[in-house]
């Protein structure tokens, strides 16, 4: 029992150096004096402990600063638990009940570099034209309410990189130049959800939210199309509340390794 008891709190501790070094990424890793002082562990037992898991292959030292972090190996076993209950298969049922509640096409979107391709859809009743079309479809990031939602949630640096990629791929859409997409940008940061209608498509409009991972990164949006008169007045902010309300719950159950985040089309498989 003594050993079964050692065993147990020895993988505690090796769980607890795991999500330190998780935390520590950023930082490129740390140190095992800065550790152990970290977790109340002796110097010696986070040592032997790091030890371990460099032997398992799961954390790996800098030889430049003596810090350790976590490996490639780890992130790689990450990612092949992430395959298992893919992003399209945990957003399905939001998509339903959001078509059953609104009446409305509902659209699942991810980035797919500078794009976002449509994942997923569920038709509504009223037919509607849209900027992504069927599943599989694409659109340059700025151009459409999904994709307005993602690009403006990506952090600045890389969402300033998208929109210098992206500007000259739509200017022959006359208004949608840099200027607009910043203004728009600044619109959706400010009110949390994107509502613009380009009037690229007339009669047609849309609302979309941002849909986050665990970790707070944008990974996806959450839209619907319908027809214009049915996003006037008091019913846009009962359409913008129940797509954050399934956004909200989607985020704790999205896996930041999912291989839809990084190859979607991997996940069109043979449509619906």
């Amino acid at each position: 029992m003594a050993t079964e008891d050692s065993t147990v709190s020895s993988l505690h501790r090796a769980v607890q150096i795991v999500r330190a070094l998780a935390d520590a990424a950023a930082e490129g890793g740390m140190r095992v004096s800065d550790l152990g002082k970290q977790l109340g562990y002796t110097q010696a037992t986070t040592h032997r402990l790091l030890q371990q898991l460099v032997d398992e292959g799961l954390v790996e030292q800098a030889a430049h600063n003596k810090r350790y972090a976590l490996s490639l190996d780890f992130f790689s076993l990450a990612a092949r638990a992430g395959e298992r209950g893919g992003l399209r298969e945990r957003c399905r049922p939001a998509l339903l009940r959001l078509g059953a509640s609104l009446g409305d096409s509902v659209f699942l979107l991810v980035r797919a570099g500078f794009d976002a391709l449509c994942l997923d859809r569920w038709e509504g009743p009223f037919p509607i034209r849209s900027f992504t079309g069927d599943i599989g479809g694409r659109v340059p990031l700025g151009v459409g309410q999904g994709s307005m939602a993602i690009l403006a949630h990506l952090p600045e640096a890389e969402r300033d990189e998208v929109m210098r990629h992206n500007v000259p791929r739509i200017r022959h859409l006359g208004a949608l130049d840099e200027v607009y997409l910043r203004t728009e940008v600044a619109k959706v940061l400010r009110q949390g959800y994107a509502n613009t209608n380009s009037g690229l498509i007339e009669g047609m409009a849309g609302v979309a939210v941002p849909v986050f991972d665990s970790n707070g990164q944008v990974v996806a949006a959450l839209s619907i199309g319908t027809l214009t008169a049915r996003l006037e007045g008091e019913r846009l902010p009962v359409v913008v509340d129940l797509l954050q309300r399934e956004a909200r719950a989607l985020a704790a159950q999205i896996n930041p390794f999912d291989r839809a985040l990084r190859r979607p089309a991997d996940s069109l498989g043979g449509g619906r």
